[in-house]
């Protein structure tokens, strides 16, 4: 394995971290929409909060799909082909999500309004879902053959107890991230009543970080292959969610948001380490798909790199400025 594959290994995770850490709290906030908001007047301040930022956020998803793609192709061929109903599923949880903003600001009644609020809040709860179904399967080990073909998988490889738990533990901590961001952007009862949910919420929340840590070792090899980084990447999970819930309690906004961000962080880097130096698991091990044979050429890892190197602190410096400019708490229209 060279430095590059390595390089682009670690920045794919570097960029499902980013997706999960900024368009979590997204979802977050689309299930508040139903969850939290009593009327119309807080599902339009909830809403606001992420107006100008959703869409920005997106684009992480989109650039670890193409950066997959073009480092790593088997990786991607593989991915896509075999969890192709599930990608289809996200996709479609993508765009009744996408369009529901859109279709519910220039609905007419309430009935239609209230339909693509709906709208809102399925999708966000469909796609964090599946995706931690689909990483968890990842994980697992699927029947895959010489070709790396796994279009032969069950049912039951990719709906299971582990992978359940892997959708419920994504779309939780989604929803928490989602709280503690409306914390920080919100006034009046909103933000009192998603501190009062989140509070409630913290117990479930470490009750299944308790299950998954079990399926983890009871469904994967993380801990016969690394047990010494898995266990030291399950304990930072369990201090960032301790850390979150702190904050929570002492009504920390800031420190609650960073920790649920740094939940996420965790176990996207929990999942990658016990993949690498695979990207694809097979039940077989003889048939797993490794980084070293799964990546392009050299000289097209070369110049990503040099692309990257040159475009990514623009790309961050703009991001930077563009939450910059929408730091201030969205008040409730009276």
């Amino acid at each position: 394995m060279s430095n590059l594959q390595f390089l682009w290994f670690i920045l794919i995770g570097v960029l499902f971290s980013g997706f999960f850490f900024l368009e979590g709290f997204d979802f977050g906030v689309g299930m508040s929409v139903k969850l939290v908001a009593r009327n119309k007047r807080e599902r339009d301040q909830v809403i606001e909060t992420i107006g100008p930022i959703w869409e920005s956020n997106l684009v992480w998803l989109i650039t670890a799909g193409g950066a997959m793609f073009a480092s790593f192709p088997e990786w991607y061929a593989s991915l896509f082909s075999g969890f192709y109903l599930i990608l289809l599923f996200i996709l479609v949880g993508l765009i009744i999500r996408g369009v529901s903003f859109k279709f519910r600001s220039s609905s007419e009644n309430a009935k239609e309004r209230n339909t693509w609020e709906w709208a809102l809040f399925l999708g966000s709860v469909i796609v964090p879902f599946l995706f931690g179904m689909m990483f968890v399967d990842l994980v697992m080990g699927l029947p895959m053959d010489a070709s790396k073909n796994v279009m032969n998988a069950s049912f039951t490889d990719y709906v299971n107890l582990f992978s359940i738990v892997g959708g419920v533990a994504v779309t939780l901590v989604s929803f928490l991230h989602g709280l503690n961001y409306l914390r920080l952007k919100t006034e009046g009862a909103v933000r009192e009543r998603s501190l009062a949910i989140a509070k409630k919420l913290y117990p479930v929340l470490f009750a299944g970080l308790v299950v998954f840590a079990i399926l983890a070792y009871l469904k994967t090899d993380f801990f016969t292959e690394r047990f010494t980084s898995s266990l030291i990447l399950l304990v930072l999970i369990v201090v960032f969610a301790a850390l979150s819930a702190y904050g929570t309690y002492k009504d920390k906004e800031g420190l609650s948001f960073i920790s649920t961000g740094l939940v996420f962080v965790g176990i996207v880097a929990f999942l990658f380490n016990g993949l690498f130096p695979r990207v694809m698991i097979a039940k077989d091990s003889q048939f797993s798909l490794l980084i070293e044979n799964a990546s392009s050429t050299p000289y097209t890892l070369k110049v990503m790199t040099i692309v990257t190197v040159v475009l990514l602190p623009i790309v961050l410096l703009y991001v930077a400025w563009a939450y910059k400019q929408f730091t201030k708490r969205v008040k409730i229209d009276r």
